[in-house]
């Protein structure tokens, strides 16, 4: 494996972590940290590795450190992942998330009046 070849991995994730999860920045690291609670732990790890082999990769000396088996699973593990997203349901899943907040709230705010009113003595 080499410098390009390993630059090409984080190519693709950086590209399927934008298409996927719409998540921009100029480098996969700046879009690694962009992702914020998008994507789990575990892969996030997965693409903190690539994103350290490719730094290890600009070095000659380095280079020859790199475990390359680690690197391949890390980019399967990351590209796995990214292509099982599914945008609809996930905005499906913001929605659901969305109505339940709002209606959470609205029966807070209800328990509250009657709360207010009963204490007053108007109920």
């Amino acid at each position: 494996m080499s410098k390009v070849s390993i630059q090409q991995m984080a190519d693709r994730v950086s590209a399927l972590l934008e298409q996927r999860l719409k998540v921009t920045g100029p480098t996969l690291e700046v879009r690694i940290k962009r992702t914020g609670s998008k994507l789990p732990r575990k892969i996030r790890d997965a693409a903190e590795a690539l994103v350290q082999a490719t730094q290890m990769a600009d070095n000659p000396k380095l280079l020859m450190q790199i475990d390359y088996e680690a690197v391949a699973v890390a980019y399967d593990l990351c590209v796995r992942h990214l292509n099982s997203v599914n945008q609809a349901e996930r905005r499906r899943g913001m929605l659901l998330d969305a109505a339940a907040r709002i209606a959470f709230a609205l029966l807070a705010v209800a328990v509250l009046v009657v709360v207010v009113l009963y204490w007053r003595g108007f109920v």
